[in-house]
């Protein structure tokens, strides 16, 4: 009989936000780890390692636990979208219009993977601090919602929809200056954010853009931060959007839609107590009905921008053990073949993971170890001090909720190439983005012809 991994104890299968491990984990009759019916040791013998894996039960059971508690809790209209710079891909894409949400994007290269991944484009919303001309002017062709966060997006838009009968699809963002307890660098909703107008410029973007034509604003966007615990901030959010929407109605501004953002964190360890999904939405959707009620203001579509909450949790990376050193009463380092460059989280905000042992998840802890990276770095670490069994050089070890911002944040450093993704479901695995090969870090190198006469 197959039985849930360890640290699952007590899985949550309708919110898998509050779970380590995708929902499909368990472990098959000899104990080794299983996932959407495939067996993690077979998956790193047939596509190599390191190998970004994605559960799509996970991924869906996410994207509905959004829409089913939105239509739930919520007595107006309502549209979730996925924040696509959590990880962005063609088959993402597809998952995520095919359960009926939208998709926010940051770039002309998710817009184009959003739009060929079949996300309809009026469920697009381009977002961004410094978007170029080509961008806006892609998202305005398109037809997608474009979210104004500065003069000079406006300036930009001016001269791209000025020239043309259709009107640009606006939402104003900006700063509501409220805290929450995140990562530093996460943090998005403070008035010193870089992001959106100061919550003092409001009434007069509002006063200008009685005066544009090509243009119609029909709603507003903030966003507070990542991976928060808390339900308070949000409320307080809830609070200050309304606000501003009273206000921009007062100046004859439709402001249909009221986009609250994202940032429902997910646990990554033993110790992480997010909210579910289902308790964040009934939470917000009541603020939302009872600040517009007192206003007597029409319900809002409601929107919110989830990214890791929907696929952290249905990710994990696979590596291969490589290299040991002990040093004898200090520390012992196990090196993988992967590190920094496929998951930079860990250096850059000193995050922590849970991982085992895919073949041997059961097997007890001999004391503590560091995994670290393959890279030229020190500081390349991606667990620290944990707790693992003896483990031999070749065996495969599993580091879970790398679903977001692990694939999307990889780089090439040291010339690696990046991993590759599959999609595991129903026994099967598919690939959906391949393993890049050394040469493929050739492919924009340039060498000029003086220096050819120096190759021998």
């Amino acid at each position: 009989m197959s039985t849930s991994i360890p640290f699952e104890e007590c899985q949550d299968k309708a919110s898998p936000n509050k779970n380590i491990a995708p929902l499909t984990a368990e472990l098959d009759d000899a104990k080794r780890l299983v996932v959407g019916g495939c067996r993690l040791s077979h998956l790193a013998e047939e596509y190599g390692t390191p190998l970004y894996v994605l559960d799509e039960l996970t991924i869906r059971k996410s994207c509905r636990a959004y829409k089913e508690a939105m239509d739930k809790h919520y007595k107006g209209e309502s549209l979730p979208l996925y924040a696509s710079k959590a990880n962005s891909s063609l088959a993402l894409s597809s998952i995520i219009s095919s359960e009926g949400m939208g998709i926010d994007v940051v770039s002309e290269g998710e817009l184009i993977t959003a739009i060929r991944g079949g996300v309809p484009s009026q469920n697009i919303v381009f977002h961004g601090n410094n978007k170029s001309k080509c961008e806006l002017n892609l998202a305005y062709q398109n037809g997608s919602i474009i979210v104004i966060d500065n003069q000079n997006d406006i300036e930009l838009l001016k001269d791209i929809a000025s020239q043309n009968i259709k009107k640009a699809r606006l939402m104003l963002r900006f700063t509501p200056g409220i805290e929450c307890h995140t990562h530093e660098y996460i943090k998005t909703g403070r008035i010193d954010s870089k992001f959106g107008f100061d919550p003092d410029e409001l009434e007069d973007i509002f006063v200008q853009f009685k005066e544009i034509k090509w243009g119609e604003l029909i709603g507003l966007h903030a966003h507070i931060g990542s991976q928060i615990f808390e339900l308070q901030p949000h409320i307080d959010l809830v609070e200050v959007m309304v606000n501003a929407l009273e206000l921009g109605k007062s100046y004859g501004h439709s402001l249909e839609k009221l986009n609250i953002g994202g940032g429902l964190g997910v646990k990554y360890v033993s110790s992480d107590d997010p909210p579910s999904i289902a308790n964040w939405i009934e939470v917000i959707s009541k603020e939302v009905c009872v600040a517009c009620e007192k206003r007597s203001l029409k319900l809002p579509l409601l929107m919110c921008e989830p990214g890791r909450s929907i696929v952290a949790t249905a990710g994990l990376t696979l590596y291969r053990i490589g290299a040991k050193k002990n040093i004898p009463g200090i520390k012992t380092y196990v090196s993988v073949d992967g590190g920094m460059s496929d998951n930079p989280r860990p250096i850059t905000y000193e995050s922590l993971y849970s991982a085992c042992l895919v073949d041997r998840p059961l097997a007890q802890s001999e004391g503590k170890v560091t995994v670290a990276g393959k890279h030229c770095e020190s500081g390349d670490v991606l667990l620290k001090d944990f707790s693992l069994p003896n483990c031999k050089t070749g065996e495969v070890l599993s580091v879970f909720g790398t679903g977001a911002y692990n694939f999307s944040m990889s780089s090439n450093y040291n010339r690696i190439p990046k991993p590759a993704a599959i999609i595991v479901a129903n026994g099967k695995s598919e690939l959906i983005q391949r393993r890049e090969l050394p040469e493929d870090l050739l492919r924009y190198d340039i060498l000029p012809d003086r220096f050819i006469q120096n190759i021998s």
